[in-house]
């Protein structure tokens, strides 16, 4: 909710502050010219997008720092969903650097028991993360599909005005699964969050901050390129699990540092390895024209 009023106001004064966060000037958001039919073609990105967000609260409700160590086998499902879905298979070196990052998480699920070491988890942040990278994985996949569409961009009038409608449809497929899941404690909620200060406070800063982060997230990857952003959001995961295990006083245990450190990494290189061994490109016109020169 605190999603949609924040694109709303952004829409009313017609100004969007975020790249205030890279000391650039704001610049103009004006109100998209979308159609009906690109709205309807934003529901899919909308529903993925509210089921992503949605299984990621779910699993962290579970145990928080496993669930952030599943969290980052995010390019497994990523490459499973794009390869039978969308006919767009990664690279063989990327698919190699694929059980790594599995090994990794597989690795932070172990605990030692009686001397022997055995699968040991928090079923609700696998069963949920698990989910959440799917459903990011699509989501990924149909931003690109409806970006790709010119038309459809531009009477959007930029990716801000996109990430904004977005958020506000999944706002609204969100909320049966609140009231189903939740519904006996509505009025306890509601009651709570009109006389609760530091609530209104947390849930506020809680849906801004979701909202500049994937805002900001979307420049870095216009600017810096795809690998840059990959490297950051890699750095990104690290610090959540350091800054979670400070929260909420449970330290990592050794299985879970040395798992964790695995999947990041294969994550690090699944992002880079494309790069690292992109062949170079042969200089037979310079050595042809030396050639002839001669």
């Amino acid at each position: 909710g605190v999603c949609g009023v924040y694109a709303a106001i952004m829409w009313l004064v017609r100004i969007n502050p975020v790249r205030l966060f890279g000391l650039q000037v704001p610049t103009k958001q004006s109100m998209p010219e979308s159609t009906a039919e690109d709205i309807a073609k934003t529901v899919p990105l909308g529903f993925c997008s509210a089921a992503a967000h949605a299984c990621t609260v779910f699993a962290l409700g579970g145990d928080p720092l496993f669930g952030q160590i599943v969290k980052s086998g995010e390019p497994v499902l990523s490459a499973l969903v794009n390869t039978v879905f969308y006919n767009k298979p990664p690279s063989t070196n990327k698919i190699l650097c694929l059980p790594i990052i599995v090994g990794g998480v597989a690795f932070a699920s172990l605990k030692k028991i009686d001397g022997a070491y055995a699968l040991k988890f928090d079923q609700t942040a696998l069963v949920f993360g698990m989910l959440a990278n799917t459903f990011a994985a699509f989501k990924g996949s149909e931003n690109k599909k409806l970006m790709s569409d010119k038309k459809v961009a531009e009477r959007f009038g930029g990716v801000g005005n996109q990430f904004a409608i977005t958020q506000i449809i999944a706002f609204f497929l969100c909320l049966p699964v609140m009231f189903g899941t939740e519904s006996a404690m509505f009025s306890t909620f509601t009651s709570k969050l009109a006389t609760d200060t530091d609530l209104q406070i947390n849930l506020f800063l809680s849906g801004l901050c979701f909202y500049l982060y994937n805002e900001l997230a979307t420049m870095t990857l216009k600017v810096t390129g795809p690998v840059t952003a990959s490297v950051a959001n890699t750095a990104k995961r690290v610090i959540v699990m350091v800054y979670m295990a400070a929260i909420t006083g449970k330290s990592l245990t050794d299985e879970q540092k040395i798992g964790a450190g695995i999947a990041i990494s294969g994550v690090l290189l699944y992002s880079v390895i494309d790069d690292l061994l992109k062949p170079k490109k042969e200089t037979t016109t310079t050595t042809t024209e030396t050639k002839k020169t001669q």
